[in-house]
């Protein structure tokens, strides 16, 4: 049997081993097939997973159900196995259409795969699609970014999730840029791409309804909603994280190790991280000041006995002043500007010990 099969397998049994993570009677609303390819599965281990979950969960009967690909991935044979399926949403992680670039970030399509995979996926059906975007990538001026964007207006995607590029240490990048044969774009260059997206979102009627992710009227991604908002959900096999309010569950990211450790010692091979009312509070912050709908200063006061309008007051006077954020009816909400600083003002507000 392959370690693809048993994987599938391992995830059915972990299924059962957790099957009381979250609380009894909770209807799963959303189920997303994210991390690594998904697409890779056959239709049959996407059927059987399928089958698991509703055989061992309440699953509400309009339940978003993603399944994350690569355009090279979306082959004819592929979409229509899909469109088959119970999926009824797509993540296409498109990146860029400029050839140049997706040879920089390693991609293994090109931009004419793009093109074509959207268009499959529409003609087979598929209404509700979502695209990944990648901007501060390095270059002389702005003109491939405004390219990729307006290539991807063209094909008229109800969603798009748009992320500057993430340089860590230990990458091919992180060490290209420590060796010096790579240099990092200015913040300035990378806050500007950011501007241009959000003139060229709204001039496009899509709604930013949190930083990265932007969609047309009623088009938000469900399933990273309710993340945000701080539902509780069940994560299952290698690298997968899971949240059920007072704790944070990691799983192992070694397929072979989660493999055995499931099917042969009936264990989930994880650690779990218990958060206090500080971290709680934290995480909340954290997550919904990255939203449209913001902070609701309430819920942080009544629920987690945390006063941020008193522990922070001058701050949040600093930060209505310049145009970072407004504060109204007890709700926190950043401006465009702040959210270029989004992380620096989420880090101030964050509360200590």
């Amino acid at each position: 049997m392959s370690l693809k099969s048993r994987l599938v397998d391992a995830l059915v049994a972990e299924m059962d081993l957790r099957a009381d993570y979250l609380e009894p009677g909770t209807t799963i609303e959303t189920i997303y097939f994210g991390g690594g390819t998904p697409s890779l599965l056959t239709s049959s281990e996407l059927d059987q997973l399928l089958t698991a979950i509703t055989n061992r969960f309440s699953v509400a009967a309009s339940a978003e159900i993603t399944l994350e690909a690569n355009p090279d991935d979306l082959t004819p044979a592929k979409v229509r196995e899909l469109a088959a399926s119970p999926v009824n949403r797509l993540s296409i992680g498109l990146q860029s259409f400029h050839e140049p670039h997706l040879r920089f970030m390693n991609r293994a399509h090109s931009a004419q795969e793009s093109g074509e995979a959207i268009r499959r996926v529409q003609d087979a059906g598929f209404e509700n699609i979502s695209v990944d975007l990648i901007y501060g990538v390095p270059a002389p001026d702005h003109g491939i970014w405004e390219a990729d964007m307006a290539a991807v207006f063209a094909l008229q995607v109800p969603h798009l999730s748009c992320y500057a590029l993430t340089i860590e240490p230990d990458t091919v990048f992180g060490r290209q840029l420590r060796k010096g044969k790579f240099l990092a774009p200015p913040d300035e260059f990378v806050a500007r791409q950011f501007e241009l997206l959000l003139a060229e979102m709204a001039h496009h009627g899509y709604e930013q309804y949190e930083i990265s992710n932007f969609c047309r009227p009623g088009r938000e991604s469900r399933h990273n909603s309710a993340y945000w908002a701080g539902v509780p959900y069940l994560g299952l096999g290698p690298s997968a994280h899971s949240f059920n309010g007072p704790s944070r569950h990691a799983t192992l990211a070694n397929n072979p190790r989660y493999v055995t450790a499931v099917l042969e010692e009936a264990t989930v091979p994880a650690t779990v991280e218990v958060l206090s009312t500080l971290d709680q509070a934290n995480e909340y912050l954290m997550t919904s000041l990255r939203t449209a709908r913001g902070c609701d200063l309430g819920h942080l006061r009544e629920q987690l006995g945390i006063n941020l309008a008193a522990a922070h007051a001058p701050y949040l006077d600093q930060l209505q002043s310049t145009g970072l954020a407004t504060l109204e009816a007890g709700w926190l909400r950043l401006t465009d500007t702040g959210k270029l600083l989004a992380d620096h003002i989420t880090l101030a507000l964050f509360q200590e010990a």
